[in-house]
């Protein structure tokens, strides 16, 4: 543990694209030890997320939670944009079956539920920090100028704006609305000059799109 710790003080592109590639490499193995593994994988992946994000905190220091009105209202807008443009535009590849645990564990039981929860906590407190961290901090900034570190949040830059809301885009089934939502969140942390913001926005999302899929049945979303 506390050789991780020691790499990631020594290295600022290691604190930010270790974790999330970690994470991302968990993902696909979602499913690769049977139907259950899908859900057991991803509450591992949470927990495992969780504790990287942990880790690595003290070394990246935009890494901080920050509220405001823009976060909040770019949060629900990307959310109703997700939802809103499903159906009207065609995807890419084909969708995997629906990952709904209350179908594969039970509807009400206590491992579909406690699957669900992970699920939502997950995407709006893990996922947000994980993402946001590598596209918006690194990637973005690292288009701009390789000493990635030197470039203030703020920076607006097309050329990486791009680039990166494109790759954050295919990194999803819903590819247009990804694209769409990177183009907010990397608009918002140049807007506040902070990834904070759009970290909450990105929860925001997350968590009401969680609790659309739940309340409606509308587990194609997952």
């Amino acid at each position: 543990m506390q050789a991780l710790k020691n790499k990631f003080a020594a290295s600022p592109l290691l604190a930010r694209v270790l974790p999330f590639a970690i994470f991302l490499g968990l993902t696909f193995l979602q499913g690769q030890f049977g139907e259950a593994s899908r859900y057991w994988v991803y509450l591992g992946k949470t927990l495992v997320g969780f504790w990287l994000l942990w880790r690595s905190r003290p070394f990246v220091a935009e890494m901080k939670w920050a509220f405001s009105w823009e976060a909040v209202v770019v949060g629900v807008a990307v959310c109703v944009m997700w939802v809103g443009l499903d159906g009207l535009y065609p995807k890419f590849g084909q969708p995997g079956a629906a990952w709904n645990p209350q179908t594969q564990f039970g509807a009400g039981s206590a491992l579909a539920w406690l699957f669900t929860g992970a699920r939502v906590l997950g995407s709006a407190l893990v996922v947000p920090p994980l993402e946001e961290v590598f596209y918006r901090s690194f990637v973005y900034r690292y288009l701009t100028k390789a000493d990635f570190l030197k470039v203030p949040l703020g920076t607006f830059a097309w050329g990486p704006l791009v680039v990166t809301s494109v790759v954050f885009g295919f990194e999803h089934y819903q590819w247009l609305a990804g694209i769409l939502c990177g183009f907010a969140y990397q608009g918002l942390v140049c807007w506040k000059k902070r990834l904070g913001d759009a970290m909450t926005a990105h929860a925001i999302t997350n968590f009401l799109l969680g609790v659309w899929v739940v309340g409606k049945g509308a587990w194609g979303f997952w």
